[in-house]
């Protein structure tokens, strides 16, 4: 549903455009209904149409709460799940809280991840591109299910 990478200018308010090839199939999926959060292994946040959000928001509910650390993934994720709506412009605002937690800038860079979209800051995403293909180039780095992976 998503892919591709989009290099995207935040205004001085934290509003962002949703590039055009994705608000047809977002006003089709959920209305123009998003979901952001915060990404609980890097800085960078989660954008999900509403639909899917709530069947993850589902799945992390139902961890035990007895477990502190379901307990954690539950505060940090639901904790910053932030609503969010395509305005008449096909823009989003993001909240200054989800801005700082990503050290999201003017210069910004949406990625489409299938299901959902990451947002990053582009100096951060660049620097963690890099270490990802200094990774991927050493075959010991790369998990068995990966190894065998034709592209």
């Amino acid at each position: 549903m998503f892919r591709g990478l989009h290099t995207i200018n935040l205004d001085a308010k934290g509003r962002l455009a949703i590039p055009t090839k994705y608000r047809e199939t977002l006003a089709e999926l959920c209305g123009a209904r998003l979901v952001a959060t915060i990404d609980t292994e890097e800085r960078c946040l989660l954008i999900y149409p509403v639909n899917e959000w709530e069947l993850i928001q589902a799945k992390i509910e139902a961890l035990p709460s007895f477990n502190p650390v379901a307990r954690r993934i539950q505060r940090l994720l639901i904790g910053h799940a932030t609503d969010l709506e395509l305005d008449s412009a096909g823009r989003i605002l993001l909240p200054q809280p989800l801005r700082e937690y990503a050290s999201l800038e003017k210069e910004s860079v949406l990625m489409g991840q299938g299901k959902k979209l990451e947002l990053w800051s582009k100096s951060l995403w660049e620097d963690r591109r890099d270490e990802y293909l200094d990774m991927v180039s050493q075959p010991e780095q790369l998990p068995e299910e990966l190894q065998s992976l034709s592209l």
